[in-house]
């Protein structure tokens, strides 16, 4: 009679266990109602990460689609997800949440330990808990700041967008958002900054090195702290291990795998610098300057790159052998070379010093009557010739220079840095960064259309567009212009004009205007034709006052000139 008493003993307190449970799920389901229509109206709609619009800079090609430059901030190439290898996926995936594909979006688990340290911290969160989603939607729509409504919304976003997008969505869009050092956005631009790859060329240790920077971009950034990033880079293949994506002796090899990480820059297939900054201004005035920058457009100019190069290579040279002609001003600098290892200090006394328009900084090591030793900025070692530098007569003046050298030792020393450029055989000749300045555009003469532009010697060291900027009196170029509204009035080639003295008096003006031709001599009756090639100012002069300065003004405005620029009296026949 007992034993069925002992059975009700024990089934008491389960049932008051069973009611407790079930208080406390009512309890916390109506807390979770409470919270989620208290913040569900705050929630933004996740439909606009559908047609979200990820900040790519603006690209500047050639018209034969050579790279000559790229604007923006922020590092940012939109990438597909079925375009991301499964390695790195694998990587992301064992590092920062490993149930992705399991979770409705919040990984319970996680967050029970996240509650915890909550508590712990009086009000704050710490790091960890957060699901890819989670952090998706974090990265999105909310601040960063680690309080608890903050993460209540986060949650509660999560799992709105868990319902409304696919997993491979979500891990596209993480992939594509999530910052990951050194101004790159998404994993196909670090691994163009890191390791000049495309993310299908990455090994298994470079994915794990991405994947393991989202935790902390800066301190674990194989750039700056490249230690740090190697133990955070085995902490993922490890992980990777872990959760089985990998077995031991793939994890051996990857471990092994010294890390090679270096910034690279969007290799510029084409050096037009002058060209670049123009487009970007264009690009700005029509779209805005953050738009431009911004809304991933690729701006396609008229420049040809053979031409480019051609037009690089003649300005630079032509400069060159100016002030080859002009005489050696010296080195930039000298240094002692005592105490240190020649390579040491070069890398040093070099750092930063930057090429300039294909001028090398080199350190002279040692010198003899017919050579010099050279360590030049990237740790390697030249030879320089005395026959590629017996130019280098002593610069006095413009206008003089100093006696032939007879041995490189008169021109170098050991401890000058100095400057060298390759020479089309190879050799390295001496040089020095010009005093001068040039500027060269060639024009399609069919359409008028930019095929190659330069102006100045580097825009490194000088922005200033001379080729734009600079502005000159055209001068007797600018009178095919005026011989162009003279035909269109009833002139022809063979028209004949008085090549003869003319004189203006000008009202409220002392002395008269008295234009000549640059011989000082006349020829009387010419035909135009004549007067173009031996280009006649006072026949120009005559043709302009026949058809009326306002007429030339508004035809010549047809070419694309200012009219604010162009002068309202007979002096515009002179440009």
């Amino acid at each position: 009679m007992r034993e069925p008493f002992r059975m009700k003993a024990w089934l008491r307190p389960l049932r008051w266990l069973l009611w407790l449970c079930l208080a406390f799920l009512v309890v916390g389901s109506v807390a979770v109602l409470l919270v989620y229509r208290h913040y569900a109206p705050e929630l933004p709609d996740v439909a606009q990460l559908r047609d979200i619009r990820f900040q790519v800079p603006l690209k500047i090609f050639s018209r034969d689609g050579k790279l000559i430059a790229n604007f923006g901030e922020a590092r940012r190439v939109p990438t597909a997800i079925a375009d991301v290898p499964e390695l790195l996926k694998h990587a992301f995936i064992a590092t920062e949440d490993e149930r992705f594909y399991q979770h409705p979006g919040v990984d319970y688990q996680g967050m029970a330990r996240v509650g915890w340290e909550f508590v712990r911290a009086g009000g704050e969160f710490g790091s960890g808990g957060s699901t890819i989603t989670m952090q998706l939607a974090r990265n999105f729509f909310l601040t960063p700041e680690r309080k608890f409504e903050r993460k209540l919304k986060e949650i509660l976003l999560a799992l709105k967008i868990e319902r409304e997008l696919s997993k491979d969505e979500i891990l596209g869009l993480y992939l594509n958002k999530i910052f990951l050092g050194n101004r790159s956005y998404g994993v196909a631009a670090a691994a163009q900054a890191y390791y000049g790859k495309l993310l299908g060329e990455l090994t298994l240790p470079e994915a794990a090195m991405i994947a393991g920077l989202p935790k902390a971009p800066s301190d674990l950034n194989p750039i700056q702290n490249p230690q740090r990033a190697l133990e955070r880079r085995n902490y993922v293949l490890m992980r990777m291990r872990e959760v089985g994506y990998i077995d031991d002796v793939v994890l051996a090899a990857a471990v092994a795998t010294p890390e090679a990480a270096r910034i690279h820059e969007l290799p510029i297939e084409l050096e037009a610098p002058y060209v670049a900054e123009m487009a970007r201004i264009e690009a700005e005035q029509l779209l805005g300057s953050e738009e431009a920058l911004t809304g991933g457009y690729s701006v396609y100019t008229t420049i040809d790159s053979n031409l480019q190069l051609a037009a690089n290579s003649a300005l630079r040279t032509a400069l060159s052998d100016y002030e080859e002609r002009h005489g050696y001003r010296g080195p930039e600098a000298h240094v002692s070379l005592e105490g240190e290892a020649p390579d040491a200090l070069a890398l040093r006394v070099l750092k930063g010093l930057s090429v300039t328009g294909g001028l090398l900084p080199a350190l002279v090591v040692s010198v003899s009557p017919e050579e010099a030793e050279l360590r030049l900025q990237d740790g390697s070692s030249g030879t320089l010739a005395f026959a590629q530098s017996d130019w280098a007569r002593r610069y006095v003046s413009a206008d003089e220079r100093g006696a032939w050298p007879k041995k490189l030792t008169d021109v170098l020393k050991a401890g000058d840095i100095i400057r060298v450029r390759v020479t089309p055989e190879g050799d390295w000749r001496l040089a020095q960064l010009p005093t001068v300045q040039g500027a060269l555009v060639g024009l399609d003469p069919e359409n008028g259309s930019i095929r190659a532009l330069i102006g100045g010697f580097s825009f490194g060291r000088s922005k200033f567009n001379r080729a734009t900027q600079s502005e000159r009196n055209p001068g007797s170029s600018f009178k095919p212009f005026v011989y162009s509204a003279a035909f269109e009035k009833g002139f022809t080639a063979a028209s004949i004009v008085n090549d003869a003295p003319l004189v203006y008096e000008i009202p409220g003006v002392e002395k008269a205007w008295r234009p000549q031709n640059d011989n000082q001599t006349f020829s009387g009756p010419i035909r135009l034709r004549e007067a173009m090639v031996r280009s006649k100012n006072l026949v120009s002069i005559r043709i302009l006052d026949a058809v009326g300065v306002g007429y030339a003004r508004a035809y010549i405005e047809r070419f694309g000139f200012d009219p604010k620029r162009l002068p309202e009296n007979l002096s515009l026949a002179l440009g």
